[in-house]
């Protein structure tokens, strides 16, 4: 999905004329540009901030240089790139069709005929990958793009050559929880070669086929866990035996945990589905007609592309949404906070532009959603969000000639990912909520974050602080406070400036599911960093028997302990 671009954004870069903003997160922006000649592209493009720093410039131009090498129908191919440029950029044909994973949720399963045709077309994009000796490292279906005459594989930016040496840390878990190998689960950065592709492309199909990831979803360790030591969940896969190399078995061969066990690229294409050749030249009937007729509103819909001239934020005559201060809302997320904050001051933001600033103006009425568990295990701190933004909408609403009134409007989701999705469903239909506070816990936010994000309204959090909910590209998402990890940063620089400190006992407590990974994940690096490693335990979810695991701690010699996980344990 496109979006507008923003007053700050350029009006061109490297030749191309940016039309609107494609996304944005980890190193910069994805502009959609156009060429003199008319060529769509899409344009990515480092942020500021980030230019001038060694790590980040160096591995944007790994990333080109690993672009530039890989020639495959069904990878998305380098039209242009600057990487020494003030702001450096790299320009790609652009796809306007979904990603797979669009795809799958909106219309379901592909058929078994579908995915061995898009298995044979991945693989063949693989097989280029790794002859010029790179390894992709995040083959998923975000990184799939749907056309009517094959995938595309995008996305190289963390991509590297076999024997180059990682530019980030070697402890670090590299690639997407869920689609990754139990090499990079289990960070062994000098042992992923091309094997860890197919195993992610194993993945990759068994989602395509089924609708759901082989090792199921949850909490990043629970999936790194069963990423390393289960069997992947294959139910409900039929064999196609009547094809040559049914697609259970290549699947089960993907996803063999050694990874010598594993097919290479080339053997996918030329022996086990080398009966869903693609035809040279000819046309490709390889999907639904739902997926086709996906792909062709998707594509039109990217390509309504807005006037050259002027670039602007609102046409004037264009028909308002339902919610006109909403769209608007978005527009500047300070807005958001300086709304429930009461100021005055977002009435310049939310004002219907025909709307005299006179007293005799109507009053207008809006709401201030808040999404909490009011009533489950975190109802306490749900209820102090609740009655913070009471307090802060009463102090508003004392206000003389205020343009506007603002009341409260709650959903209580009892801290539940199951009854989260009704709860935000209930703020998203009312027109009169403008932003929502909330929720109060990592689980509920991973599950509401994408209605919030399709229907344009912001979600500012003071509760959740995972990892994942930042490092993917949410248009609606503010997180107004540190991550769980950097909060955890502290303790390991304090053991660092302690005198003595040798081995630190590190307990991971299950019970917190993703805070308890990201503070231990993040302290574990930190540590390492200052060369002092801890000695690591985990305790299994609802555990109250934890004398075994201290006296284990207390005879490998530890001098000091952290605790990763709630303040009830």
């Amino acid at each position: 999905m496109s979006g507008p671009l923003l007053p700050t954004d350029p009006a061109s870069i490297g030749g191309h004329r940016l039309l609107a903003r494609l996304g944005a997160g980890g190193m910069g922006v994805v502009y959609l540009g156009r060429t003199e000649a008319g060529t769509l592209a899409a344009v990515k493009v480092i942020q500021a901030e980030y230019a001038d720093e060694p790590d980040f410039r160096a591995r944007f131009r790994r990333e080109v240089a690993a672009a530039r090498r890989v020639t495959s129908p069904w990878a998305v191919p380098v039209t242009g790139a600057d990487p020494d440029a003030a702001a450096p950029w790299l320009a790609t044909a652009f796809v306007p069709g979904p990603s797979l994973g669009e795809a799958v949720v909106g219309h379901g399963p592909l058929p078994v005929r579908s995915v061995r045709v898009l298995g044979r077309m991945l693989a063949a994009a693989l097989r280029e990958v790794h002859a010029v000796g790179l390894v992709h490292r995040d083959v998923k279906p975000a990184n799939v793009l749907l056309a009517v005459d094959g995938p595309r594989l995008i996305d190289f930016g963390i991509a590297r050559a076999a024997d180059e040496t990682a530019i980030t840390s070697t402890d670090l878990v590299v690639g997407t929880p869920g689609f990754l190998s139990p090499e990079q689960a289990e960070a062994r950065g000098a042992a992923l070669g091309p094997a860890s592709d197919i195993f992610s492309l194993g993945c990759l199909l068994a989602y395509a086929v089924s609708g759901r990831p082989p090792f199921g979803t949850g909490a990043v360790d629970a999936l790194l866990y069963r990423t390393v030591h289960d069997e992947p969940d294959l139910e409900g896969i039929e064999a196609d035996e009547d094809t040559g190399t049914d697609l259970l078995t290549l699947l089960h061969l993907c996803l063999a945990k050694d990874p010598a066990d594993r097919p290479t690229a080339e053997q996918i294409c030329t022996v086990l589905l080398a009966e869903d050749a693609v035809p040279k030249g000819g046309p490709i009937d390889w999907l639904p007609d739902d997926v086709v007729r996906g792909i062709a509103d998707r594509s039109a819909e990217m390509l309504a592309l807005p006037d050259i001239e002027p670039t602007v934020a609102d046409a004037p005559g264009d028909a308002e949404p339902a919610s006109p201060g909403r769209r608007r809302l978005l527009m500047a997320s300070g807005a958001a906070l300086l709304l429930a904050a009461g100021s005055t001051a977002a009435w310049a933001v939310l004002r219907d532009d025909d709307t005299p600033g006179t007293s005799a103006s109507p009053t207008r009425h809006w709401a201030i959603g808040v999404q909490a568990d009011l009533s489950g295990p975190q109802r306490t701190a749900g209820q102090a969000q609740e009655r913070g933004a009471r307090l802060a909408v009463e102090q508003y609403n004392s206000r003389r000639n205020k343009p506007f009134t603002l009341t409260v409007k709650t959903a209580d989701d009892g801290g539940s990912d199951v009854r989260a999705p009704a709860a935000a469903e209930k703020l998203i239909q009312d027109a009169d909520v403008l932003a929502v506070l909330g929720p109060s816990n990592n689980e509920t936010a991973v599950k509401v974050l994408p209605a919030y994000d399709g229907a344009f309204l912001p979600l500012l959090s003071v509760s959740s602080g995972a990892l994942l909910l930042t490092s993917a590209e949410h248009r609606s998402y503010l997180q107004c406070r540190p991550s769980d990890a950097l909060m955890s940063f502290p303790l390991a620089v304090r053991l660092a400036q302690r005198k003595g400190t040798r081995l630190p006992g590190l307990i991971q407590d299950r019970t917190a599911q993703t805070y308890s990974w990201d503070c231990a994940q993040g302290t574990t690096l930190l540590l390492r960093g200052y060369g002092i490693p801890p000695y690591p335990r985990v305790i299994p979810a609802n555990t109250r028997n934890v004398k075994p695991v201290v006296t284990d701690m207390l005879r490998a010699g530890i001098d000091s302990f952290i605790y990763a996980g709630y303040a009830q344990g």
